[in-house]
């Protein structure tokens, strides 16, 4: 709106046009800080203001010009049809307006419905979406329909976008170590796990993890790279496996004697290893077992055994040195972990990369996997929905009631507004048309 300013009389008055923003044209304080689409809302809901009224006025003009000749032939139907034009547009624009305020500000009874019953509208909206929306069915019909575990895995075989996302699985990884402090970690042992280890009963938890262990044979792989690296070791330091020999030699036996058998020794051993390593019933891993399985049983079922256990554990764990050890170990492993995320070209980052890669076209491939984690990710949405659907829904109850009358008024008017203002378009041409065909009825009638 572009206007002098008001009162400006004498002669060396500041004639410079104020202009003024679209924002303040009659919109209050409340919403002065529009986005750029809320200012292209309010200019299309002033536009379309601005027509509306325009049709009324030119209505009410073609009444007043035409009124003296209402009796005289085709003038009379021109007289009816704006009559009836202004009837329907004044009847429409207070419709709409009451939606949102007083028309003229003078209180009628039912008008300014939404800042009077913006929370009930609120609630009712909650409603709507909630029963309607937020249902399994759509939910999983929607989530279906999206395909997300196969397009999740067309978009991971493409190029780039492997190596894209365990570079930002990486950089999360490094982050998280990084925040994390020795004195946290210390904290966790010494006040939550450590205490609560010590209350646990070690001793049926160890046996039956055990049992499992040895039933499974999954402890074969660890005795086997155990007997490799002392192999290894065998062979690259001879010298000092003859020095612990030697040691424990008699003093009264020569030493040449002592040598040979110390050489004997360590060519005897290595090759007993090797019989072991080969042999999957070698006698040496039946008698580990059956030893093993034995502490598993009396470790599940003798009460000495288990006390025996249990005050091994509470020692160890309540030693001084068990949390700075568990401290240190984790800090050194954490510590090669951060070298090995942040060189995109380490084995751990390249293994990381191809199995995203091999997970990608597996998804691709729409196989079973495909249709398994599809599945999840439906159940997961359905499960999201059905059991928070309803305070998720609420925000929408909470945010108009936090809103103040006014406020919600003008924010769903400068969402609605402008086309809402076609009603009262519609009403005027409506009306005019109505009017003239009364009119002509009225006329054949006479």
């Amino acid at each position: 709106m572009i206007g002098g300013p008001a009162g400006c009389r004498t002669p060396g008055c500041d004639r410079r046009p104020v202009v003024r923003s679209v924002a303040s044209v009659g919109v209050p304080a409340l919403l002065d800080r529009l986005t750029p689409a809320d200012e292209q809302r309010l200019r299309g809901l002033r536009r379309m203001q601005a027509f509306a009224l325009s049709l009324l006025i030119a209505a009410a003009a073609v009444y007043l010009a035409t009124r003296s000749r209402a009796d005289d032939g085709v003038w009379g139907y021109v007289n009816a049809a704006a009559e009836a034009a202004m009837v329907g547009g004044l009847a429409d624009w207070f419709a709409v307006t009451a939606l949102f305020r007083h028309p003229l500000r003078i209180p009628v009874p039912h008008t300014a419905l939404i800042p009077r019953r913006k929370d009930e509208f609120g609630h009712s909206l909650q409603e709507f979406f909630t029963e309607n929306f937020l249902t399994e069915e759509i939910v999983r019909g929607r989530v279906a329909d999206a395909r997300v575990a196969e397009r999740l895995g067309e978009w991971l075989m493409r190029p780039g976008n492997a190596e894209r996302v365990m570079a930002r699985a990486a950089r999360g990884g490094r982050i998280a170590l990084e925040r994390i402090n020795d004195d946290e970690i210390r904290t966790l042992l010494e006040s939550i796990l450590i205490p609560q280890l010590v209350h646990e009963p070690i001793g049926p938890i160890a046996g039956d993890m055990l049992s499992a262990v040895v039933e499974d044979g999954a402890h074969h792989g660890l005795i086997d790279l155990l007997l490799g690296e002392v192999r290894r070791w065998l062979e690259e330091r001879p010298e000092e496996f003859a020095e612990i020999v030697l040691d424990r030699a008699p003093s009264w036996s020569p030493s040449w004697l002592d040598e040979r058998v110390a050489k004997f020794a360590n060519v005897q051993a290595r090759r007993w290893i090797g019989d072991v390593l080969a042999d999957d019933v070698h006698p040496a891993r039946i008698a580990l077992d059956s030893l093993l399985r034995g502490l598993a049983d009396d470790l599940q079922h003798d009460e000495a055994v288990q006390e025996r256990a249990q005050n091994l554990a509470v020692r160890l764990l309540e030693h001084p040195q068990f949390a700075a050890g568990a401290v240190a170990v984790f800090r050194s492993s954490a510590a090669a972990l951060q070298v090995a995320l942040a060189d995109p070209h380490s084995h751990l980052s390249r293994r990381g990369t191809g199995l995203i890669r091999e997970f990608g076209e597996q998804l691709a491939a729409n196989g079973p996997v495909t249709a398994d984690i599809q599945r999840r990710i439906e159940d997961g949405s359905v499960f999201v929905v059905t059991t928070y659907g309803d305070e998720l829904a609420t925000v929408i109850s909470h945010t108009i009631e936090s809103w103040d009358g006014e406020q919600a008024a003008r924010r769903i008017e400068l969402h609605v507004g402008r086309d809402l203002q076609f009603i009262r378009i519609n009403g005027t041409v409506v009306g005019a048309l109505a009017g003239l065909a009364i009119h002509a009825v009225g006329a054949l009638v006479a």
